[in-house]
């Protein structure tokens, strides 16, 4: 199986539909995880790697990622690569500067945290540089919250703005702010399904859903009914990551070798992976 495009994914499960699940990696453990547990469900998805992620590792992003090509390469599904929450200009004209060698075929561009007008004009002049290059672009518009403090409750994005914006910018898909947030480590919280079938009704391009760790599995399913085609997953993996390792090493403090616990971390994710395959439909996958 050849590496796959974020936009053909996209484009499958607007057909279809349905939603491509999108994993966020942090470690090589993670990356091995999720695409067996996308390789065990039969499913198609997209290898996330973040800004936050590139600077955890010293600002390197060409490691992993590497690995991630390799991984999704060989995987016997599509896997595609992507760069997720961009917001340092440089570093993402490196990313997009990068990314056919990396197998990246997609990038977030992050500059909702900007006014609107400023959000406009950045998304806009990276969006048309990362598509010289060929890729799919995704922007944010509304505050999701959840990733550099707390979630300011009642903020959504306006449907009409958001066909503004994305006619102003040109991007290929939007991440909207339809009631979950960043980093939440149960779900508990609940999709604006009336909102969101008011953007799937105006908005042009597909629609993502990020903070989907926290979204109750009801919500989730009735997300993508409504227009959601991609999920953005990273919390719930963390969760299940974390959670094995302090599981085995409270069990037995001699443990000192690593490949004691990160296996059943990474096996970890890859059943979180699984499950969340279950609960959202996608469309087959094709070679």
């Amino acid at each position: 199986m050849t590496l796959a495009r974020t936009g053909d994914l996209i484009a499958a499960a607007v057909s279809a539909r349905s939603a491509v699940l999108a994993f966020n990696v942090i470690t090589l453990e993670h990356a091995q995880g999720i695409v067996g547990g996308l390789e065990h469900a039969g499913a198609a998805g997209i290898l996330q790697v973040s800004e936050n992620a590139v600077h955890f590792h010293h600002g390197r992003m060409e490691p992993l990622l590497a690995a991630c090509r390799e991984l999704a390469d060989e995987a016997t599904v599509p896997v595609a690569i992507h760069l997720d929450h961009f917001q340092d200009a440089a570093l993402t004209a490196k990313g997009i500067r990068l990314a056919a060698r990396l197998g990246v075929t997609s990038v977030m561009v992050d500059a909702a945290h900007l006014p609107y007008t400023d959000n406009v004009a950045a998304t806009a002049a990276l969006a048309q540089t990362a598509h010289r290059e060929g890729l799919w672009v995704e922007a944010e518009l509304g505050a999701i919250g959840g990733k550099a403090g707390a979630h300011t409750p009642g903020v959504r994005t306006d449907p009409e703005e958001a066909r503004d914006f994305v006619e102003r910018t040109g991007v290929d898909g939007l991440a909207v702010a339809v009631g979950s947030t960043h980093a939440m480590t149960s779900a508990g919280a609940s999709v604006d399904i009336g909102l969101l079938e008011r953007l799937a009704a105006l908005v042009p391009v597909p629609l993502v859903l990020h903070g989907s760790s926290g979204v109750t599995p009801d919500s989730l399913g009735a997300a993508v009914r409504a227009g959601i085609r991609k999920v953005n997953v990273g919390t719930a993996l963390n969760v299940a990551y974390t959670g094995e390792i302090r599981r085995l090493l409270d069990g037995d403090a001699r443990v000192t070798d690593p490949r004691a616990y990160l296996a059943g971390a990474r096996d970890a994710v890859s059943e979180s992976v699984l499950r969340l395959c279950s609960l959202v439909r996608q469309p087959s996958p094709q070679p």
